[in-house]
């Protein structure tokens, strides 16, 4: 095994001997040597990153797009650890009441992005914030038992269900071990690296997968990690990129390749790897800002074709651009108005081909904005 990227550590002795994974600390030593394919990744993931950035500033609308992309983010993160949930249960208008376990995971994830994006302006990627952040993302969820916000006090490890340390397919560093490299890694957040920065944010996800520090929530933590670095470091002003689309997409070789630097100390192909993630997800979100801005402008126009009617209707359109599924009585008390005038403006958009009838009778129908929502389900 080579000693690049960390080294086994004995723990115990007799029948309670296992050896655990002490990674050495960040950067890379000797330092990364980038052939030209790596080279070109990275500038043409620099270039598209840029290029998402920009679009997503002149949007009209960027908090409701920011809205739409944390929660596909927070869906497909959650989806790469085995959550069932689709696309239409996040949106479903009565979630409230129609919430299970796997849900409970998806909106704290949701929960856990907003909180983290607020707390960045107070707070630098420190331990303190990122164990705050865990503590959102764990709360009330199955792992409750699994010290939300603290760092574990106990050896974990990583393999198929019903292994055991002496099966596990991996075992991130003991304790000890992983108090120190924590600290190490923060260290490295908050240095002064001259590597390009999303090199940079590739290490940290590396690191602090294989430092696995928490007991549960370990791979959404690291994923979300990625956003809050670029935005800190000004590469992106919002959470606009969901690069779990792309690593959702190639699951197995995402951890064959984070297995491939601890095993052989190879950082190399790890980061063509992960500039290949962040190039074809910006690349997927410059795509989808551009069709739902030409769904937003199409449908704006029929409306604004209705006469006295459009008004209402407008304001209709612009809650279900935030809310694409909905229930008439609760989108009435949303906009204010009363049933009969919110069920007018959405027969009108009903007529108009924009919302389609998908559950419910008479009162209790519900509504489904179509088109947005096959845009946005890509990948989940």
């Amino acid at each position: 095994m080579d000693k690049r990227a960390g080294k086994k550590i004995r723990n115990f002795s007799g029948e309670s001997a296992y050896q655990s994974f002490l990674p050495t600390p960040l950067p890379p030593n000797p330092a990364l040597d980038l052939d030209a394919e790596a080279v070109r990744l990275l500038v043409a993931a620099n270039k598209q990153l840029a290029v998402l950035d920009a679009v997503s500033s002149r949007i009209p609308n960027i908090n409701l797009f920011v809205s739409m992309y944390v929660r596909k983010e927070a869906l497909l993160s959650s989806q790469i650890e085995g959550t069932q949930a689709t696309l239409e249960d996040i949106f479903d208008p009565l979630i409230e009441e129609n919430t299970n376990r796997d849900l409970v995971d998806v909106i704290n994830h949701i929960k856990a992005t907003d909180f983290a994006i607020k707390r960045l302006k107070e707070l630098p990627i420190c331990n303190r914030l990122i164990r705050e952040i865990h503590a959102v993302l764990m709360d009330g969820v199955r792992g409750q038992e699994k010290t939300p916000g603290e760092f574990r006090r106990s050896q974990n490890w990583i393999g198929g269900q019903g292994s055991t340390l002496k099966t596990a397919r991996y075992i991130p560093p003991n304790v000890e071990d992983m108090v120190q490299s924590m600290t190490d890694l923060e260290k490295y957040i908050n240095s002064d690296d001259d590597l390009d920065l999303l090199i940079q944010s590739g290490l940290i996800h590396y690191q602090f997968e294989t430092i696995h520090p928490f007991l549960d929530g370990n791979g959404r933590l690291g994923r979300l990690l990625i956003t809050l670095f670029l935005i800190e470091k000004g590469l992106l002003k919002s959470p606009v990129l969901y690069i779990s689309y792309f690593l959702k997409r190639n699951r197995i070789e995402y951890y064959d390749r984070l297995s491939e630097v601890r095993n052989k100390g190879n950082y190399e192909q790890w980061i063509k790897f992960f500039l290949q993630a962040v190039l074809e997800s910006a690349e997927d979100a410059i795509a989808t800002i551009d069709r739902l801005t030409a769904l937003h402008n199409k449908n704006s126009a029929i409306i604004n074709g209705m006469g006295r009617a459009a008004k209402n209707t407008l304001r209709l359109l612009n809650y279900i651009e935030a809310n694409p599924i909905i229930e008439i009585s609760k989108t009435a008390k949303a906009l204010d108005l009363v049933f009969n005038t919110t069920s007018d403006a959405i027969n009108r958009l009903e007529e108009a081909g924009i919302l389609v009838q998908s559950a419910g009778e008479k009162r209790n129908r519900i509504y489904s904005y179509v088109e947005y929502l096959d845009i946005l389900r890509e990948g989940t």
